[in-house]
């Protein structure tokens, strides 16, 4: 597990392995996210790459019969 230091202006630096792994590039935003007793960063993606992203998945939905 990395850990980074947190400067005196609430920055930190998000690792080299991190950054290749995410595909996170300078620039890019990111949303940070509170959970539990945690801090979250989630890369946010453009609608363009995005696109396709579901192909191929079950559209199929049980449903009760009276749901129909």
């Amino acid at each position: 597990m990395t850990s980074v230091t947190v400067s005196p202006k609430f920055q930190v630096v998000i690792p080299k392995e991190v950054r290749e792994a995410m595909g996170i590039v300078s620039g890019q935003k990111i949303q940070v996210l509170t959970y539990k007793n945690r801090i979250e960063l989630v890369p946010i993606k453009p609608m363009k790459k995005l696109k396709g992203f579901l192909k191929g998945i079950d559209t199929n939905v049980r449903r009760d019969s009276d749901r129909i």
